[in-house]
């Protein structure tokens, strides 16, 4: 579409999140010049159930696009494309002619599929579902949700089959409502997203035909699977004439704003939980070490790369717990502060599994424990074992990566809210034994959505382009001696076998 001349072109992206939906807009730079925001409700109608409305985010969506666009004093003509980022797995069902969701939207934190999980693996199938896939068996994906609204909803299986209904996650059901919905919107969906299903074949991209008659889904009502790149279509409305030209999963995304292209490049992004993507290629990585193989970026027109993920359960929400749960502290920035009172953790241990452990343990059983209590340990002691919690888990999917891949860590990007706190950062480097860096721009999630549409319209011509854009903005060495970094590695490991075999019921 045409531009004003002398105009400021921007990338939008839409960051559709677990909470919240932003719209960011970034300027060749990757310098975020806009930002837009509005939370969504959260809804847990069941124990273990989490829900959310699609309609609910589509309507902030329509509402904080244009007015990013207006805060940065632009126009519609003045954007070059659209890109999406979403929270991964959350699974929506709609109907083709209304464009009316069928039933609420089951998040990636919901566990009503677990029964159902649990079935597939007594009848064997946990095997070839990894070998297919490349993703343990597990209720943590998208293609036992669609499956379980199918199953649950009556009639719906023949519907979808006949073609009436819809299906896919979050970035498949924005792109359909910003290319037209009913009136001709595109159904598609990009790679990353439908590597997390537990239905599409790691290695060839497409849907797998033994996984959809496993989990009984029709393919009629999955959308394409299309690389990160688009074009995916026009936008008809919130920028019309906009180009929505890239989408692609919340993680990965971060992988691409951090600019891990080359084999070996790391990413940790610190939240509630934590993330750590490696990326590894054109190979797909097989992991006997408990981590995932995934997508981690597809660019049209070139072979995919690929990467080992590992997810922690509780990092920043350990902090919360801290918190919350023990009232020791008054806002969680202030951790930091107690935790500086003391030279060390007094020999003191936290191992956070409240609902057991991620990878690269994957034990369910497992649920948190203290240990090595004494009275000499205080309140300042227990708040730098909670920090190190995080730093030790790092540490263990980080070994778990190297011993997959064989590919050596030289440096950890970082990012995420608990990258603000330095003494962690330090003790992430320390027992890590590499450096930890931090970009610049904080939005990571955001910029590699902006970054794959930005690609896919010559916004920005190569990586190396989006490689320049990448500044540091803090980076912490380690200093810890090597003797005290594996007696402390032994006394985490001996906690967190205490933590395991709690739960046996």
């Amino acid at each position: 579409m045409s531009r004003r001349p002398g105009a400021r072109t921007v990338v939008a992206a839409i960051d559709q999140g677990t909470t919240s939906t932003r719209c960011l807009l970034f300027d060749h730079d990757g310098q975020m010049v806009s930002l837009t925001q509005r939370e969504h409700r959260q809804h847990f109608p069941r124990p273990g159930w989490a829900e959310h409305d699609p309609l609910e985010i589509w309507r902030i969506v329509q509402r904080i696009v244009p007015a990013a666009v207006r805060d940065a004093g632009l126009e519609p003509g003045d954007v070059a494309a659209i890109g999406i980022a979403n929270q991964r797995e959350t699974t929506v069902v709609w109907d083709r002619a209304t464009g009316r969701p069928v039933a609420p939207a089951i998040t990636w934190q919901d566990t009503r599929t677990e029964d159902a999980v649990a079935q597939l693996a007594a009848a064997g199938h946990a095997e070839e579902i990894r070998r297919r896939t490349g993703l343990p068996l597990a209720s943590y994906f998208a293609g036992p949700r669609l499956a379980w609204i199918l199953d649950h909803t009556p009639g719906l299986r023949a519907r979808a089959r006949a073609g009436e209904v819809l299906a896919g996650t979050m970035e498949t059901w924005l792109i359909w409502n910003l290319t037209g919905g009913p009136d001709g919107g595109r159904h598609l969906t990009d790679v990353t997203n439908a590597s997390r299903t537990m239905l599409m074949d790691l290695r060839t991209h497409a849907w797998d035909p033994a996984m959809l008659r496993l989990l009984d889904v029709p393919e009629e009502m999955l959308p394409r699977i299309v690389a990160n790149t688009g074009p995916f279509g026009t936008c008809a409305e919130v920028l019309p004439g906009v180009t929505v030209a890239g989408a692609i999963g919340d993680q990965q995304a971060a992988l691409v704003g951090q600019t891990c292209f080359a084999p070996g490049e790391v990413k940790c992004t610190y939240g509630t939980g934590a993330f750590l993507l490696a990326t590894t290629g054109e190979r797909v990585v097989e992991s006997s070490h408990g981590l995932i193989p995934t997508v981690g970026y597809h660019l049209a027109g070139q072979s995919a790369v690929y990467a080992l993920e590992g997810s922690i359960a509780v990092t920043g929400s350990l902090v919360q717990w801290l918190r919350d749960g023990l009232g020791m502290i008054p806002t969680a920035p202030q951790i930091e502060t107690l935790a500086r009172t003391v030279e060390d953790n007094g020999g003191c241990y936290i191992v956070p599994a409240f609902s057991g452990l991620y990878a690269p343990h994957w034990r369910t059983d497992a649920r948190g424990v203290i240990v090595g209590l004494t009275s000499y340990v205080g309140r300042g002691h227990l708040a730098r074992a909670v920090l190190e919690a995080t730093a030790w888990q790092t540490r263990d999917v980080v070994e778990a990566m190297v011993a997959d891949s064989g590919i050596a860590l030289t440096g950890l990007k970082v990012d995420g809210g608990m990258t603000a706190n330095h003494l962690l950062m330090q003790f992430v480097a320390d027992v890590l034994d590499v450096p930890v860096e931090r970009p610049l721009v904080s939005e990571t999630v955001s910029l590699g959505a902006a970054y794959v549409a930005g690609l896919a319209v010559g916004y920005w011509a190569d990586l190396e382009g989006l490689r320049r854009n990448w500044h540091r903005a803090a980076r912490w060495e380690p200093t810890m001696p090597a003797e005290r970094r594996a007696r402390e590695a032994e006394h985490w490991a001996d906690a967190v076998q205490r933590a395991l075999g709690w739960d046996t019921r």
